[in-house]
């Protein structure tokens, strides 16, 4: 469903980046600790200002208080567009709301349960379809 929104998007010149949150949060603090080079900078401006961002597979990260950190800032940021954009982000995940207050503290949960729409799609796994 991800991928569908992401292309139509795209159709009508809007930018979006489509990420797993183990690599948007690992790439976005090894920029700030000065581990990755010059296109850092620009994937953090991405994060903030694309038009949409899609975190795909919340809860496979390990996480840590620079990784709840930086999840928090990229959540409100775009959720209060202090970016000065309007800005939509998709999350997906296979955690419960539950989960999502258990593993990431009450600020990132209620954000998530406040300010986004939930849906929950049902269904066999088509990953595991194709291979048979």
């Amino acid at each position: 469903m991800s991928n569908c929104i992401a292309c139509e998007l795209l159709k009508k010149g809007k930018t979006v980046l489509y990420q797993t949150a183990p690599v948007l949060l690992e790439s976005v603090i090894d920029f700030k600790l000065g581990k990755s080079e010059n296109s850092g900078d620009n994937l953090v401006k991405s994060v903030l200002d694309t038009d949409l961002l899609i975190i795909d597979d919340l809860g496979t990260e390990t996480m840590n208080s620079m990784k709840l950190s930086e999840l928090f800032t990229i959540i409100n940021t775009r959720i209060l567009n202090l970016n000065n954009k309007i800005t939509k982000t998709i999350i997906s995940t296979n955690l419960s709301i539950k989960d999502i207050f258990n593993n990431y503290q009450d600020r990132i949960g209620s954000r998530i349960a406040g300010y986004y729409d939930i849906y929950y799609f049902f269904g066999d796994d088509l990953r595991l379809k194709k291979s048979i």
